[in-house]
């Protein structure tokens, strides 16, 4: 740990260990768990109680959030629950805020694996991690995170699995209502925004039959705060850069001077209305007291928009002047000559779409065997009605831009980069100028992803007095289809681009300002950090549908003239829209259509077979209760990947602006590859129970990790944003095996009273087939840049199984309840390490790190009593290497860094029982008003920072 590491960690525990030494006696000796009564869950005691129970129960090595009550889960988001386990830390949404995914042990979303009640469910997203802000947490049952693999489930996770349970009608028999609303409010969005759901469940017929709906509707505002500098990139600068002038010949002198500089820099405010619904409806019927039927469905659908507006600029190395670097080579200061200043708007609309249909059959076929028979079907879409991305950039350039730079001044935790100057010519008096801000690039995107998942398991049941034997098949069929369509494949992205007459271009032309929406102040724009003062006052607001709408009603330039439009000229200034390999703006018709881009088509199939065999028994070792657990199961996947191909054969500069370029590429052609893979995956759990209080537990297994969807892609995709000096290509690996991984637990647990527990774990994870993105530079097709006259080089990116790694580390809980005055705690740290840490000054192309690994700790604080509850929740995760790769990331030295900045977070809730069947509740999240930042290679090269402020929610839940 670092040295502030250890000093964060230390004072959560340090707050848990305060309480005085007399209140730390056992009150009771704890009970035996087969002799623990079974309690209604309804505060945070009893579902703690309840937690251990299944903790201490489990073989393997099991963590258990359970509800407090039915419709009163502990926290209003899934991730944000899960990260009170040792081991799991969450990922945020930078412009939400949200808790998205998680990390256990060190490894991210991908590497975890979420079920529905035993089931896999399918995700739109694109990628193979569930995200958590998807799933509506006010009528989850429990969420049980499996540390050790469960063979008849699932061995598809290095990290855990995570098994969402949902409540049934036979889970508690007879008529059950619980309904709740709450209002909240950001206090950067200032709107309150509604929650409310309803769940019902009876049971009929002597509880032979039984029915449960719910449903929860939930809105969400959200103004997040964001400066970026989109990507560090490594080059290698002439000596010249550190001056004022240079010469062509000494700008071709390259080699001498390694360093990293801000490729885009800008500031902008996202404003994020999030809509949510989920719904289910389960059925049970019970013909026979030995066979049970369970038909269920799971519905949910999020719809967000997102409205951002701000500033950028960008930077060529080849232009960058008076370059100063500090020792470890990044670029500290410059000055670029002509610098164009983009003001940026955009609305995103993005809809997540899921709904699993399962049945589940099981029949106790005599005394000692029973059968588990489980089938569903589950699919989720991203916008499935076409919703996408609008974005516009306007501004200025030209004979107006400006010679200026960046300063890096500090850390990236707690400084901004700051700005030498802005405005048109250098002019801030004029930087908002209506007179002479003109049109520029008009993005539009729709990503659409589709994940269909069928599955079928049967698992019979074999027990005879201490023995059990679980053996079965289950079979996975699971088809991604994902494609994008944007106006970079026809280029109609360019259609206006220049700032027009003021900036001395004759494309682009004036934006009419009823298209303007105001400003935004940038005054206390991101709390906790310095430099902010140097960022404009005002963030422009404008319309970017309603340019669109201006733009398109100018007509068809091909037609007649329209001044403005971005005419494809030859180099001798005639029109380039005759002749073959005509540039595929000369297709602009008066409308910014999008067009689909071939490179970005997947369909990839996975069929798995697997079949598994499971043996436990109960037995005495020394007098002392011996649980024992193995098995194996064996994993058969065939893959079948489809794709689209094509290569450059033309890039053109735009007159209108030079940093801009365009591709004309070959006939697409189709591409489909197979492969197979085949893994044995075993895995054995021991407890002994040394004494009724103390538990001893060792587990090991093989678990594997599939690779990512669009790992798997078949064709190279070429240039999704071709600008000078950002040529890129990223070639796909449809033959990537899993990652696979050795694990071995060593733990031992206390539970020395009633509702308290101590336990140190350590784990060891040796990860095989680590994949790793080879990135190197290259011509394509001997494709000429124009810029240079010379073959363009890309940045091409591929992924390849190599290396691997160990990743070790321990995870200390405690739990304590103070007898009976209401007041404990939960507190839990872990430490983590790796022998594959990332090297900060190799700058060789095929650099390997082992992302996500963080030490982290959480202190839960509580008081329960007499219907009044009050939770104080702080977590703390260290600094940690997120991924390889940036937003913009076209650097010599491979794919640059993200590391994600340690941080602290507390949140608050309580709630009052007002009667027997009304609660009234209060949460406040990130009270201490935490960002959250990210750098690169370095610890000064900050490249996100979001403000997303604190959250309120009031409300009242009521239950019958």
């Amino acid at each position: 740990m670092t040295r502030s590491g250890v000093l964060r960690a230390a004072i959560l525990l340090a707050l848990a260990s305060s309480a005085p030494a007399g209140a730390q006696e056992s009150s009771s000796a704890p009970a035996n768990t087969s002799e623990l009564e079974e309690v209604v869950v309804t505060g945070i005691r009893e579902s703690l109680q309840r937690n251990l129970d299944m903790k201490r129960a489990a073989t393997g090595v099991v963590d258990v959030i359970s509800s407090e009550d039915i419709g009163k889960f502990p926290d209003s988001n899934v991730a944000a629950s899960l990260q009170r386990i040792p081991g799991v830390s969450i990922q945020r949404s930078g412009t939400r805020g949200e808790p998205e995914g998680i990390t256990v042990r060190g490894f991210g979303g991908d590497f975890n694996e979420t079920l529905y009640d035993g089931r896999r469910i399918s995700t739109g997203s694109g990628n193979r991690s569930v995200d958590f802000s998807t799933v509506g947490a006010d009528f989850v049952g429990a969420l049980a995170v499996m540390k050790t693999p469960d063979v008849t489930l699932s061995s598809s996770s290095i990290g855990a699995t995570v098994n969402v349970m949902f409540p049934k009608p036979f889970d508690q028999p007879g008529p059950r209502f619980v309904t709740s609303a709450s209002g909240s409010m950001q206090e950067e969005a200032a709107d309150i925004k509604p929650t409310a759901g309803v769940l019902f469940s009876n049971t009929f017929a002597d509880d032979r039959f039984g029915v449960l709906a719910d449903v929860i509707y939930t809105e969400r505002a959200t103004d997040t705060n964001r400066v970026f500098s989109s990507g560090w990139v490594g080059s290698r600068f002439a000596p010249c850069q550190t001056t004022s002038t240079c010469s062509s010949d000494e700008l071709d002198d390259t080699s001498t001077v390694p360093g990293w500089w801000i490729q885009q820099y800008g500031a902008e405010q996202s404003q994020v209305d999030d809509e949510r619904i989920d719904g289910r409806i389960a059925f049970q019927w019970r013909p026979s007291d030995n066979t049970l039927l369970t038909i269920d469905d799971n519905y949910s659908r999020q719809k967000l928009v997102t409205e951002t507006y701000g500033f950028a600029l960008w930077f060529n190395r080849r232009d960058l002047r008076n370059v100063q670097f500090d020792d470890n080579g990044t670029v500290l200061d410059f000055r670029q000559a002509g610098t164009p200043l983009d003001l940026n708007a955009g609305i995103t609309e993005q809809v997540r779409e899921t709904n699993q249909t399962g049945i589940n059959f099981k029949i106790d076929v005599n005394d000692n065997l029973s059968l588990d028979l489980d089938a569903s079907y589950a699919k989720s879409e991203q916008n499935p009605d076409g919703e996408g991305v609008d974005n516009a950039d306007i501004g200025y350039g030209g004979a107006l831009g400006t010679s200026l730079g960046v300063r890096v001044l500090g850390d990236s935790s707690d400084t901004l980069p700051q700005l030498t100057t802005f405005g048109p010519a250098g002019d801030q008096s004029r930087y908002l100028d209506p007179s002479v801000i003109g049109s520029h690039v008009l993005v539009r995107q729709q990503q659409q992803n589709t994940d269909e998942l069928k599955q079928a398991r049967i698992t019979a049941t074999w027990k005879d007095d201490n023995v059990r034997l679980d053996f079965g098949t289950s079979y996975v069929d699971d088809n991604f289809e994902l494609q994008q369509s944007n106006t970079f494949t026809n280029n109609f992205w360019q259609a206006y681009s220049g700032y027009g007459s003021p900036s001395g271009r004759s494309s682009g032309v004036i934006v009419p300002t009823n298209l303007y929406r105001g400003t935004i102040g940038t005054g206390g724009f991101i709390p906790g950090f310095s430099g902010a003062g140097a960022l404009p006052s005002q963030l422009l607001m404008y319309d970017p549908r309603g340019l669109y709408g201006y733009l398109q009603g100018l007509g068809n330039p091909y037609q007649s003239n329209v001044p403005g439009f971005n005419y494809p000229l030859n180099e001798d200034g005639s029109s380039a829209c005759t002749g073959a390999n005509q540039p595929s703006l000369c297709s602009y018709a008066g409308d910014l259509a999008l067009a689909l881009d071939p490179g970005s088509y997947q369909d990839i199939t996975e069929e798995t077979w697997s079949a598994f065999v499971r043996a436990g028994f109960d037995v005495d070792l020394a007098g002392r209760p011996f649980h024992f657990s193995a098995g194996v199961r064996n994993e058969r996947t065939h893959v079948e990947s489809s794709g689209v191909g094509r290569l450059p054969v033309l890039l053109t500069q735009s007159a209108a602006d030079p940093t801009l370029l365009s591709t004309t590429y070959s006939d697409s052609q189709p591409i489909t590859t197979k492969s197979k893979y085949s893994y044995l995956l075993p895995s054995m759990d021991m407890k002994l129970e040394v004494t009724p209080e103390v538990h001893a537990r060792f587990s090991a297994s093989r678990t594997l990790t599939r690779p990512a969807i669009n790992f798997l892609n078949p064709v190279l995709n070429v240039g999704s944003l071709p600008r000078v000096g950002a040529l890129t290509a990223n070639g796909g690996n449809p033959a990537l095996k899993p990652y696979l991984s050795d694990n071995f637990d060593f733990a031992v647990e206390w539970y020395y009273q009633q509702n308290s527990y101590a336990s140190i774990n350590y784990f060891i994870k040796d990860v095989t087939n680590f994949i790793v993105q080879g990135t190197q530079r290259q011509t394509i097709n001997n494709v000429i840049d124009p810029t240079t006259g010379q073959p363009a080089v890309y940045t091409v990116s591929q992924r390849v199984n190599g290396p691997d790694a160990t990743v070790d580390g321990f995870e200390l809980a405690w739990q304590h309840v103070f007898g009976d005055t209401g007041f404990g705690f939960n507190a839990n740290v872990t430490l983590v390490d790796t022998d594959k840490p990332f090297d900060r000054y190799d700058i060789s192309q095929s650099g390997f790190a082992v992302t996500g690994l963080a030490d982290s700790a959480n202190l839960i604080a509580f008081y329960d009593k007499n219907g009044f509850e009050v939770r104080v929740a702080g977590n703390w995760r260290d600094e940690y290497l997120l991924q390889f790769g940036q937003n913009q990331n076209t650097g010599e030295f491979g794919a640059e860094p993200t590391f994600v900045n340690s941080s602290l977070q507390i949140d608050v809730s309580t709630s009052y029982q007002l009667t027997d069947q009304l609660n009234l509740f209060f949460e406040a999240i990130n009270v201490t008003d935490e960002t959250q930042s990210t750098h690169g290679r370095f610890d000064n090269q900050l490249l996100d920072v979001f403000a997303y402020g604190r959250r309120y929610t009031l409300g009242a839940r009521f239950r019958m």
